[in-house]
């Protein structure tokens, strides 16, 4: 019953946005195969002082997608959260920073001037430490809206991910809608279940918070848990990338562009 009632409301969200998908050339070119994206979500103080170092010597990419909450839990706490010069430092190493929203908040609880203004925090906050001004989006909450994928094409990016749970299929999949599957300690065989369905042109999208997480202990994902991964992605030759690489693939001008009659 989950899956019908998310693939209608996909459809209803997805409705003004069909023509581009069936008429687009949305192939660049072709998608290997055990290709896999790698997001971490909410800056948490563990991406930097544990997760990215280890990706580095495995030499993946990835993609952070920032945010500095409001109220509870409380980015000042710098035991849980990364500082904006610990963020910087994900740049300085190759890495994607991606906009997660200022305070965390559901996309689609909010106006289009009031998302506006929470990209735009991030956004200026990157300028300030020298940070690429961000091209992708992570959902808080995994929550979409019509006003979410209208703003984010007229402020420029490229991809949003999403939840769901699945593989990401470009040629049917919107780039403001990527499905991302959630990963944590009790979810370990499911993971490789996914991640073993990158071929034939699907993508694996994983959306990780903190190893550990002791901010969102529901979503921790242990060490052991996440260096058993890595190993297997490496051992097994995976390609493993940040997600504005996706644009290596994906036409996603064709598919962002409105047409003309």
């Amino acid at each position: 019953m989950a899956k019908y009632k998310i693939s209608n409301f996909l459809k209803v969200l997805l409705l003004p946005l069909l023509p581009l998908l069936a008429s687009a050339q949305v192939i660049k070119k072709p998608i290997p195969d055990k290709l896999v994206v790698l997001t971490f979500d909410d800056a948490v103080v563990s991406h930097a002082t544990y997760v990215a170092p280890l990706l580095k010597k495995y030499g993946f990419g990835a993609t952070f997608y920032v945010c500095e909450f409001g109220g509870t839990p409380n980015f000042s706490d710098k035991t849980k959260y990364m500082t904006w010069e610990q963020i910087a430092g994900l740049n300085k190493m190759g890495f994607e920073v991606g906009n997660h929203t200022w305070h965390h908040t559901h996309v689609n609880k909010l106006s289009k001037e009031k998302l506006t203004a929470e990209l735009e925090y991030i956004e200026q906050k990157c300028a300030e430490y020298h940070i690429p001004k961000p091209v992708t989006f992570a959902y808080p909450g995994y929550d979409t809206g019509r006003v979410a994928l209208q703003v984010l094409r007229e402020k420029g990016y490229r991809f949003a991910r999403a939840g769901w749970d699945r593989l990401y299929q470009p040629e049917k999949d919107h780039p403001f809608l990527v499905p991302g599957y959630t990963t944590h300690t009790e979810k370990k065989d499911d993971i490789y279940t996914l991640i073993n369905g990158a071929k034939n042109g699907n993508v694996a999208v994983l959306t990780i918070h903190g190893v550990p997480d002791d901010a969102h202990p529901w979503v921790t994902t242990s060490p052991a848990v996440f260096e058993e991964l890595l190993n297997y992605l490496k051992t097994n030759h995976y390609k493993v990338i940040a997600m504005r690489d996706l644009e290596k693939y994906i036409n996603v001008d064709a598919l962002l562009t409105p047409k003309t009659q």
